[in-house]
């Protein structure tokens, strides 16, 4: 059974493989296909509507425990493709 994990965007519960991990490498948001990056790890849908849904509700900041302005642009290039 795949361990269930919560959305930072829509905070809906999804299975970990359906989701996308991120952390936080030098004060910016990067996205952790791999699941294997050492650090505090977030979970969000792979969709732009998850990612929006993050950055409007400032969810990166508390779900990686970062202060200040969160760089999270290199997660919405990996989006957009």
């Amino acid at each position: 059974m795949d361990p269930v994990r919560t959305c930072i965007g829509c905070r809906s519960r999804a299975p970990r493989s359906s989701l996308l991990r991120v952390v936080t490498q030098e004060s910016r948001v990067v996205a952790d296909a791999s699941a294997v990056l050492p650090g505090r790890g977030a979970w969000l849908h792979p969709t732009l509507a998850c990612y929006r849904l993050a950055v409007r509700r400032r969810a990166f900041g508390r779900a990686l425990r970062i202060g200040g302005e969160v760089d999270s642009s290199d997660v919405e290039n990996r989006l957009n493709g």
